[in-house]
């Protein structure tokens, strides 16, 4: 970013380069580095003391401008800037890492480890110890009952290589959780996996059985956190995946409720969801993970053609034209107004140091200007605007309640058209997500009282 100041002391370089002190080996011109982003004689723009370093890739936001150390420290300074700034984990939070074997997971999981690991080695330095250290699980979901693999031995051998990552960690250790995406089901295993397989099959739009699976996989996330005591669930999305989300969103007539997905924060589940990595793009978590030897894992499920795959394509080639499209895409949705609970809950632990709970109430986004919202769709979670909901007459579900409760996409691209097919698709649905229509989803109080904040009279005002 450009510095405004003419006195400034930082050592930073005002419109990406400015000549440097005399004395100091520099070079008082720049050359650039075919990405547009100038050098000092192929120095970093950081250190300038160390030769950059390019992975080849040709589009990656810091290819050829920094060095190995200094970008791998910008990446990791992004990941730190959004955990702070927004409060996304406190000393006493457990945390569960979503882990899909991908490289921003990867990141994400190698990320928070270095942050606990630092902390942990703090905790033991310190005299007192009053400021404990927060933990970490980790969670894989196994959906070959879903995504037939192409062989058993293939996926045994991905869950033990994923076995491996997390025992590989220094300690802290970090309990791993590997859930079958069935298990949302009732009843042994073959029941599990039937039922599993029914309520897909009927789903006859590719798209919407890929967002489908995407809603279940959300599911398990949200029970191992919620039944191993976990307090948040860190995703690995990224700056690439959610320009993907905004525009696939879009597509599918999800302008509603997109604000609610793209923001650092989401807490209208049980448990929030946090995305540390917002500010990354694909391709700079990809070389880190080539740059660490960070492994990674090819899970061995089949692909589809669906308008998700289609905008991967589209986006990825507006970023090989131009390398900030993914960044301009989100900053562009993220001037879109967010809900109210795009924002950690108000930490009310008399046990979290004060300057934590501070530092939270400063960090969590202003309630004016956003959007609250009590309605939520039972198959896919997103905000309801009110005039699309249905009016529930009991608070008994049935499938045509059921379906007059959800969201006009999910009606279009997941649900069955024909009618007598609903009821058998309806009874199919994990017990987890047909219980969200039972739910009214009653305002919080304390929200409410935010919201009227101004207009209220302080106890001296009263007095007076």
């Amino acid at each position: 970013m450009a510095c405004n100041g003419s006195a400034c002391q930082s050592g930073c370089y005002r419109d990406g380069y400015e000549a440097a002190t005399p004395g100091d080996g520099a070079a008082a011109t720049a050359p650039d580095n075919g990405n547009g982003n100038a050098t000092t004689n192929g120095l970093c723009v950081k250190c300038k003391v160390n030769e950059v370093f390019s992975d080849g890739g040709g589009g990656a936001g810091d290819d050829g401008r920094f060095c190995a150390e200094c970008f791998r420290s910008n990446l990791f300074g992004k990941f730190r800037h959004a955990i702070t700034s927004n409060a996304m984990i406190a000393p006493t939070d457990n945390v569960l890492v979503a882990f899909s074997g991908g490289p921003a997971s990867r990141v994400a999981l190698q990320f928070v480890h270095d942050m606990q690991y630092k902390a942990q080695k703090n905790f033991d330095a310190s005299r007192d110890r009053s400021l404990p250290v927060f933990g970490v699980g980790v969670a894989f979901i196994d959906e070959s009952a879903a995504s037939a693999p192409s062989s058993d031995k293939v996926m045994d051998m991905a869950i033990k290589d994923i076995k491996s990552i997390v025992l590989e960690l220094a300690p802290p250790t970090k309990e791993l959780h590997i859930f079958s995406i069935e298990r949302l089901y009732l009843g042994d295993s073959n029941d599990q996996r039937n039922k599993l397989k029914e309520v897909l099959d009927a789903v006859t739009d590719p798209t919407g059985k890929e967002d489908l699976l995407g809603h279940l996989r959300m599911l398990v996330l949200q029970k191992i956190a919620s039944e191993n005591g976990y307090t948040r669930v860190v995703l690995g999305s990224c700056t690439s995946r959610i320009s993907c989300h905004v525009i696939s969103a879009t597509v599918k007539g999800r302008g509603y409720s997109l604000p609610a997905d793209i923001q650092y924060v989401d807490a209208r589940w049980e448990v929030p969801l946090v995305l540390p990595l917002r500010d990354c793009l694909a391709q700079e978590l990809n070389m880190l993970c080539r740059l660490d030897g960070l492994k990674t894992i090819g899970l061995p499920y089949e692909t589809c053609h669906t308008i998700n795959s289609l905008i991967s394509t589209f986006v990825a080639l507006l970023q090989e034209e131009n390398p900030s499209r993914e960044s301009t895409i989100v900053r562009t949705a993220g001037k879109l107004n967010p809900f109210a609970f795009n924002r950690i809950p108000e930490i009310k632990d008399i046990n979290v140091p004060l300057a934590t709970r501070r530092r939270q109430k400063r960090s969590n986004i202003k309630l004016n200007g956003s959007i609250s919202s009590e309605s939520f769709c039972p198959m896919c979670y997103c905000p309801i605007m009110p005039t699309e909901l249905g009016i529930l007459k009991a608070q008994e579900v049935s499938s045509d309640s059921f379906d007059a409760s959800c969201c006009s996409s999910c009606r279009f691209q997941i649900l069955p058209q024909d009618p007598t097919r609903m009821e058998d698709f309806y009874s199919n649905l994990p017990p987890l997500l047909v219980a969200r229509a039972t739910r009214r989803n009653p305002p919080d109080p304390s929200s409410l009282r935010e919201h009227i904040q101004d207009y209220l009279l302080l106890d001296s005002e009263n007095e007076e």
